[in-house]
């Protein structure tokens, strides 16, 4: 199995007041990996069109989210890993300054030993997420799951624990916004699995609906589809759309797989997913039916080109995605007809971007591949930073927020 699942499978719901100049959670403030700004750069190098760059404590594979003239993203200070296995780790949460790049602040959120990940992981995948006020952050302190609270200043608001998390591969899904609500996925393998909501100002539980219990990655999804607001999750073998306001589930699809990485997009009226294992599948369903819809609601459902770990991205009439091993595919969102499918870097996690009509995909290498979003192939541009990403990038403001293995990088024209 391939993982580097944390970077690249968590999509969040961000309240509509947001700023468009804000990327205030994973994949952005629509969580479908859009900006509908301009002035972004098309092409850059490890010394070319960056602003600056800073050095980043530790590892991790969370994304840099933003808000306002305040980046955020979360790392563990491993240390020598293979030494005192037992020893406390620090799982914390970092503040950088958007205009120079330097720390502002560093909260330890978790400290405790390491618990087992897949060799893809790491110990500080979950990106976080703010509402401009607040910026919420998730761990795994073993066997518990633990959401926290921050303010702007790195003062901690409240931490709670919405229960156990037992996974081989480690954990990596963010707390996602909704309205006054924090909502968690705990897929896990463990019957005891759970969708959860927390109050926002306290951290106490509202709801909780249950799951199947079966490894997934992917967070929930909150969007206005079918006349309705919809939580959708993939994962523990369904896609499964519940009320975010009860936690009530409306509808299900069986599988079509078992596990899932990538996040779900939501467009032209349509929800679009990938997935990978065992089985690879990409899959557009009508979000309008209630009970099992598995029979009723799938529009299109091919295999060929399909995901694991990035999530696609939509524009226009079509839909884009990039397998683990580099082959990019298009397809037309109505019918899923393939346009294309050809190789871009050797190996990805990063999801990709569209922003003024260009996609950006980033390469494990650290190389991001910039296409034209088209439904004929054309790349416009292949930019290095000089060291590993696996991280999704961040757009803001004309900007491009990209965390690589040692270092955040601000990109501008």
């Amino acid at each position: 199995m391939s993982f580097r699942w944390m970077i690249a499978a968590l999509a969040v719901f961000v309240p509509a007041a947001a700023s468009a100049d804000n990327w205030p959670g994973w994949r952005g403030p629509r969580g479908d990996g859009t900006s509908t700004e301009k002035g972004f750069p098309l092409k850059w190098s490890a010394t070319d069109h960056i602003v600056w760059k800073t050095p980043i404590p530790g590892r991790g594979y969370s994304s840099p989210v933003v808000w306002d003239n305040r980046i955020f993203l979360t790392t563990c200070l491993e240390g020598d890993s293979k030494k005192d296995k037992d020893k406390p780790r620090d799982r914390v949460l970092l503040c950088v300054n958007r205009s120079d790049g330097k720390i502002l602040w560093q909260k330890t959120v978790v400290s405790a030993a390491l618990e087992h990940i897949h060799n893809e992981n790491s110990y500080a995948s979950a990106t976080p997420a703010t509402d401009g006020k607040h910026v919420y952050v998730s761990f795994l302190d073993f066997p518990r799951l633990l959401v926290a609270c921050y303010d702007l200043g790195g003062n901690e608001v409240w931490k709670k624990s919405p229960g156990e998390f037992h996974s081989t591969h480690g954990f990596g899904c963010p707390p996602v916004l909704y309205q006054d609500l924090v909502l968690i996925n705990g897929d896990q393998d463990d019957p005891k699995a759970y969708l959860v909501a927390l109050d926002k100002k306290t951290g106490e539980e509202r709801w909780r609906a249950p799951r199947p219990g079966v490894r997934s990655y992917c967070p929930p999804l909150v969007f206005e589809a079918a006349g309705r607001k919809q939580i959708v999750m993939t994962g523990s073998k369904c896609v499964a759309a519940y009320d975010p306001d009860t936690g009530k589930q409306l509808w299900t699809i069986d599988g079509p797989t078992e596990q899932f990485v990538a996040s779900l997009v939501f467009h032209k009226g349509l929800f679009f997913l990938t997935a990978g294992f065992p089985t690879y599948h990409v899959m557009a369903i009508k979000p309008d039916g209630a009970g099992n819809i598995t029979n009723s609601h799938v529009v299109w459902h091919e295999t060929k080109g399909a995901g694991y770990v990035p999530s696609p991205v939509a524009f226009g009439d079509s839909i884009f995605l990039v397998h683990d091993d580099g082959r990019a595919s298009c397809r037309d969102a109505l019918t899923g007809e393939l346009h294309w499918l050809e190789r871009l870097g050797n190996h990805h996690h990063a999801s990709p971007v569209e922003a003024e009509g260009r996609l950006y995909f980033t390469a494990d290498d650290g190389v991001t591949w910039v296409l034209q979003a088209s439904p004929e192939l054309e790349v416009l541009s292949k930019n290095p930073i000089g060291e590993s990403c696996f991280a999704s990038p961040a757009f803001s403001g004309g900007q491009i927020f990209l965390r690589g293995t040692k270092h955040l990088f601000c990109i501008s024209r």
